[in-house]
């Protein structure tokens, strides 16, 4: 505190000594509240943080579950590949064969038309 001059009488210094009290008891009681808030604040993110810790362990759950899913998929797909190969040869040989075909069903087509035409001509 700083020195405002002059003697003070004993009623004065136990006036200013009576509000300095009362200003820290103030100060005390606002400092209290400040902590009781905090405290409530504290376990109230306590809260959540346990909230969000069982929120974790459920998610790593998932996502072993979804790892065991994806290496039974990987091996699913490891035996269906072959399988895909032969298809794949399957749809070539067959594409070969149509190709074969083509002129011979073409000769069929023409020779069913002079047929019909001759069947026509004569009415038989």
């Amino acid at each position: 505190m700083a020195d405002k001059g002059g003697a003070r009488t004993g009623r004065g210094r136990i006036k200013t000594l009576a509000q300095a009290a009362l200003n820290a008891d103030l100060t005390v009681e606002q400092l209290d509240t400040v902590l009781n808030t905090l405290t409530s604040s504290l376990a109230a993110l306590d809260n959540s943080i346990e909230g969000l810790d069982r929120s974790l362990v459920t998610f790593n759950s998932s996502l072993s579950h979804l790892n065991d899913i994806l290496e039974r998929l990987e091996r699913i797909v490891a035996l269906v590949d072959p399988v895909i190969d032969i298809v794949n040869r399957v749809e070539r040989i067959v594409d070969a064969g149509e190709t074969a075909m083509a002129p011979l069903a073409a000769t069929e087509n023409a020779v069913r038309q002079v047929v019909k035409t001759i069947r026509d001509r004569t009415h038989l």
